[in-house]
């Protein structure tokens, strides 16, 4: 019976390791001022966002959506939002890079190809198998009254070509997880 226990154990564990590593966005980095707690400040603001470039055009009006995730988060961690001298201003940068998704050739999977009268020749190459945009979302928390950086963080994930919806949950997940790298 015990055996039985631990080989659950186990595979419960694999499980899981499994989930958080196809997770679909990752947490890159976060920062906090020394003694950093949200709970010292009670409400927060945006600083104004200026989009440039002509990759993020299609995604401003997913702007909104950030903010009002970032909103959401914050309330449940009790903050309000107040434009009237803030505690915390939020500061967001967001780049969309494309990226190419390689593979190296290989003898055994790809087949030399016939160079001339009897040479036979195979050298290794990379391979273009697919291309995609990546997006990355950092957030600087600025203590308004000392106008110093009190924490900041990074998130990024993969961004969905076909489905604005699918984006929109995929920006959610990624702002929850980085909200909750917050110190409380």
């Amino acid at each position: 019976m015990k055996a039985q226990a631990v080989k659950q154990y186990i595979f419960l564990t694999i499980l899981i390791l499994t989930a958080a590593a196809c997770s679909t966005v990752r947490v890159l980095d976060t920062e906090a001022e020394q003694g950093f707690q949200l709970s010292e400040y009670k409400t927060f603001d945006f600083y104004d966002v200026e989009a440039s470039g002509v990759e993020l055009e299609p995604y401003t009006p997913q702007l909104d959506h950030v903010k009002e995730e970032i909103t959401k988060q914050l309330e449940q961690r009790g903050l309000s939002r107040s434009t009237a001298q803030p505690d915390l201003k939020i500061n967001l940068g967001v780049v969309v890079a494309e990226k190419v998704q390689t593979r190296e050739t290989n003898i055994l999977t790809d087949p030399p190809f016939y160079m001339g009268q009897r040479r036979y020749t195979w050298k290794s190459e990379e391979v273009v198998v697919r291309r995609y945009r990546e997006g990355t979302l950092s957030m600087h928390l600025v203590d308004n009254a000392r106008n110093e950086l009190v924490w900041q963080g990074a998130a990024e994930g993969v961004i969905p070509d076909d489905n604005s919806a699918k984006l929109q949950n995929r920006i959610s997940k990624g702002i929850q997880k980085l909200i909750q790298e917050i110190p409380q």
